[in-house]
């Protein structure tokens, strides 16, 4: 699964700044027909994306389409103009139901057997961002083709009317019910967009809490908020190194025929096993180790 420490959105209809995004070393662009993009551009928006998919080299950087949400009227031709590109994964946002889910996961498959790409070859992730998508989020994350889930905050705060603070209490329960699913399926979870994009002090700041959740990523909406995004998301070095010493030692001591023991201070037994090997697979995705 590639990293998505930082998810980058870019307007569907705006060559100049997809072209921009490739430049950034982001870990994945999402190139926006939904919310980005004017009424008026829906069909620049998803010409834009076709000739970019064909065109631009994305060099590291996964390439995702999001296609406007089932209902809206544009989905069905959003994800058709996309798709003969394809795209590394498609990303279906406001999704309340698995059957949604299964409507996304058909159409790419049929693509996949019509041109003879490999199965499954085009990932997919949702967003989830009301009451009765996070009421759902078990049988949404059930389906085989899902890669990842990305919680829409806003969205969610306005499906419940609650007013959003810069703390963000009131999207903690579905933040960690969002993280929690995925951890238990398997998924990345990404979180939040913080929406004053130029205070990097409040980015740096939610996406460390948001790292401390056990998420995997960040939506981002500007390139200055690639660095501290990636940075958050990223083990330090001791980190790194502590993680590594706890995988050693623990070996160590199972083949001496103990369990749980003691280093620099701290009970060590199979959770923390656990969770330094979560911090050595972040490290690897990151390029780190």
């Amino acid at each position: 699964m590639p990293s998505r420490r930082a998810l980058l959105y870019m307007p569907g209809d705006d060559w100049k700044k997809i072209t921009k995004s490739i430049t950034l070393g982001v870990d994945c662009i999402c190139m926006d027909m939904e919310d980005a993009v004017a009424v008026s551009r829906k069909a620049e928006a998803r010409a834009t994306v076709a000739r970019a998919l064909q065109e631009l080299d994305f060099g590291k950087s996964e390439k995702l389409a999001r296609i406007n949400s089932l209902g809206s009227g544009w989905e069905l031709d959003d994800i058709q103009a996309v798709l003969p590109h394809h795209p590394d994964g498609i990303v279906i946002p406001k999704v309340e139901s698995l059957d949604q889910v299964r409507w996304g996961s058909d159409i790419i498959h049929a693509a996949e057997l019509e041109y003879g790409w490999q199965a499954n070859s085009i990932r997919m992730l949702v967003g989830v961002e009301t009451a009765r998508g996070i009421l759902n989020l078990g049988e949404i994350a059930s389906h085989p083709r899902l890669d990842g889930i990305i919680f829409g905050g806003e969205d969610f705060a306005a499906s419940i009317g609650a007013t959003r603070t810069p703390e963000a209490v009131e999207l903690l329960y579905a933040r960690q019910a969002v993280v929690t699913t995925c951890a238990a399926f398997d998924l990345q979870a990404i979180d939040i967009v913080t929406i004053d994009f130029k205070n990097l002090e409040i980015v740096r700041a939610e996406a460390e809490f948001g790292a401390r959740l056990g998420y995997a990523g960040k939506q981002i909406i500007h390139p200055a908020q690639v660095e501290p995004v990636q940075n958050a998301f990223t083990p330090a070095d001791e980190a790194i190194a502590h993680a590594r010493r706890i995988v050693e030692t623990f070996e160590a001591s199972q083949k001496a025929g103990r369990g749980a023991y003691a280093l620099d201070g701290m009970m060590i037994d199979m959770p923390l096993l656990k969770n330094a090997r979560k911090v050595l697979e972040r490290a690897a995705a990151a390029g780190k180790i």
